[in-house]
């Protein structure tokens, strides 16, 4: 069977292909502005997102295909980005062990939910927990960076590091709130009997 590759698909496998180059950019350690190209790399990796699912919605192009790998591309650039930072002293590996174990989970759920029949629709807390997790991670490629406290001052370096935090602790927050969100929109395929019905 021939693969369908529409431009929303050709998008999504672009993400995925630039994601060493993402790596490679912040883990190089180019000085100076090195951070701000993988963070400017990551934001317009992260936006495509939006722009494969908009094009596959618009024209009627919605794939297996695309189903299967948009989500797992949105995945390994959240993951990525996540250990890049670990092995660079960024960021404490607990932050990462908790988004990334969420990933794992969420996914075991929702296979054992579609082998029941069963959809579970993406909440309003999973499409916020992403958008903080991006924010959170940009601010925290950039955060160390040597131009920070020349562009705004020690000061204002130090209020930019405390609001990456922040932002950091409400994806946190997000990433387990819609964890347990997906459990109780499954608690039936959890517990049993199933009923084979979608979600809406």
């Amino acid at each position: 069977m021939k693969l369908r590759l529409n431009w929303a698909n050709r998008i999504t496998i672009l993400r995925v292909v630039f994601i060493p180059v993402f790596v490679v950019t912040l883990l190089a350690g180019m000085p100076e502005w090195g951070p701000w190209w993988a963070a400017g790399i990551f934001t317009l990796l992260a936006l495509t997102d939006g722009v494969d699912g908009y094009l596959a919605r618009s024209r009627n192009e919605v794939t297996t295909f695309g189903k299967f790998l948009d989500p797992l591309a949105d995945k390994l650039l959240v993951t990525a980005a996540l250990v890049a930072l670990v092995e660079l002293g960024s960021m404490p590996s607990w932050i990462a062990l908790v988004i990334i174990s969420r990933e794992f989970v969420v996914s075991g759920l929702r296979m054992v939910a579609i082998a029941e029949g069963k959809v579970i629709a993406a909440s309003s807390y999973g499409k916020a927990k992403t958008v903080f997790q991006v924010i959170a991670i940009i601010a925290f490629i950039i955060k160390g960076s040597d131009p920070l406290p020349r562009l705004l001052g020690p000061e204002g370096a130090e209020l930019f590091t405390a609001a990456s935090w922040l932002v950091m602790g409400v994806a946190i927050a997000l990433t387990m709130v819609s964890m347990v969100d997906y459990f109780y929109h499954a608690r039936d395929v959890i517990s049993g009997p199933w009923e084979h019905s979608e979600r809406a």
